[in-house]
């Protein structure tokens, strides 16, 4: 699996997280691995990293809100918050992803998943947070 398959995966069940309540996840993540077939060695690797997302989504968040001049994550599209979460997250947590490999790939995610202005939000809002890092 390339390593944009398993971006993609990734940000399927970030986005799933505002779906259920936080005691469902781990359980709501285990199912998507187990169901999803395409999915095989990398089981437990997205399994590790999604735990690590969740963990750090408050942390996300109050950067995003910080960052996002007139945009609160509660208001934000449910895909698009989902790729800035999953963005944000690479840029700031894993070492191995150049920042901005971390941005492009993000915006390419909102080009297939988000609406017609996602990919310039997206690309806007993960370029303020580079300047102001």
């Amino acid at each position: 699996m390339t390593r944009r398959e398993m971006r993609e995966h990734t940000f399927k069940m970030v986005f799933a997280v505002e779906f259920y309540p936080a005691e469902e996840l781990p359980a709501q993540v285990r199912m998507y691995l187990d169901e999803c077939e395409e999915i095989g060695e990398e089981k437990e690797e997205l399994a590790a990293r999604m735990d690590k997302i969740i963990a750090c989504v408050p942390k996300l968040d109050e950067r995003l809100n910080q960052v996002a001049e007139g945009w609160k994550t509660k208001r934000m599209g449910k895909a698009d918050l989902a790729i800035l979460r999953l963005a944000l997250y690479e840029m700031l947590y894993d070492e191995s992803i150049p920042v901005k490999v971390a941005i492009n790939e993000a915006v390419e995610l909102a080009k297939k998943f988000g609406g017609d202005d996602s990919p310039s939000f997206v690309n806007g809002i993960l370029a303020k947070t580079v300047k102001e890092a």
